[in-house]
């Protein structure tokens, strides 16, 4: 009875904190409401996100592509540089972990959009790398010029995102029994073998962890796009944005939001299977 009664702060902070403005999403979603102010139950928001075109392109569908296709390049890219990262930090022989561990913690301590906006002055036609290739190369116009485009973008989302890669992986890894390795050496698996058969399944928990906090801020990232990206093009996150905050239409970004949610819970549900399946496999191997 007691433990019961310490959980309730938590479920009164969770259902007015997470379920009401769930059910508020929700219910601007499936609503409309006229020039007279009159509200109606409506699936028009959805039909608009899927319907309405520009040119003859269907605008918030090229959106929604977008916006997935930047968020899997960057979760592929964080997963690539990512993983071998957190496989080294792991190493005995590897001295400097600590030194790794704060060079990739500090930035985080700075806010998201500070972060951000340093890029700005370091990708720019006049920033710091162009200034120091000039230099190098001897030139009088700027070697690289990616800023306010989808590189830009990317390279930010990597950027911001790629602690929360590294540091599942590690935690992962770091928990791993060395006995297994051990053992897996002795019945005669080479170190590809060993890392195939034994370190990666066993990893696969964390793997799964990072994509996840990977993959769905990127999808639903905006402040990004609108520094690095220039406001040039929109994403899903600047939909969501601009419907709320620019023209006040709170029933289309509701419905944005939660087909960006319906999105992230299927993205989560094909993860867990897959975790799932590792974990039965890694059950008949032993």
């Amino acid at each position: 009875m007691i433990k019961r009664a310490f959980a309730y702060p938590y479920i009164i902070w969770m259902v007015i904190f997470i379920v009401v403005p769930l059910i508020l999403v929700g219910y601007y979603a499936i609503t409309v409401t006229d020039f007279y102010g009159y509200t109606t139950f409506s699936m028009a928001n959805f039909r608009r996100f899927f319907t309405e075109q520009v040119m003859g392109n269907r605008v918030f569908v090229s959106v929604a592509t977008r916006s997935l296709r930047l968020a899997l390049q960057s979760t592929l890219l964080c997963f690539a540089i990512g993983y071998p990262v957190a496989y080294i930090m792991t190493r005995k022989e590897y001295s400097e972990k600590s030194v790794l561990i704060f060079l990739l913690l500090a930035p985080m301590w700075m806010n998201f959009l500070v972060r951000t906006y340093a890029w700005l002055t370091i990708l720019e036609r006049n920033g710091l790398i162009n200034n120091v290739l000039m230099r190098l190369m001897n030139r009088d116009t700027p070697v690289i010029d990616i800023l306010y485009t989808d590189a830009a973008v990317l390279l930010g989302m990597v950027y911001n995102f790629l602690p929360f890669m590294i540091l599942p992986i590690y935690t992962s890894l770091k928990k791993m029994d060395p006995r297994l390795i051990e053992a897996a050496q002795d019945l005669g698996a080479g170190g590809f073998n060993t890392f195939l058969r034994v370190v990666f399944p066993l990893s696969i928990p964390g793997v799964v962890s990072g994509i996840t906090m990977v993959f769905m801020p990127g999808a639903a990232t905006f402040v990004i796009s609108n520094l690095l990206g220039g406001r040039q093009f929109f994403l899903l996150g600047n939909v969501v944005e601009s419907s709320f905050i620019q023209q006040g239409d709170w029933h289309f970004g509701s419905a944005v939001a939660v087909l960006m949610m319906l999105m992230m819970v299927a993205s989560m549900v094909v993860l867990s299977f897959f975790d799932k399946g590792e974990n039965q496999g890694r059950s008949a191997m032993i």
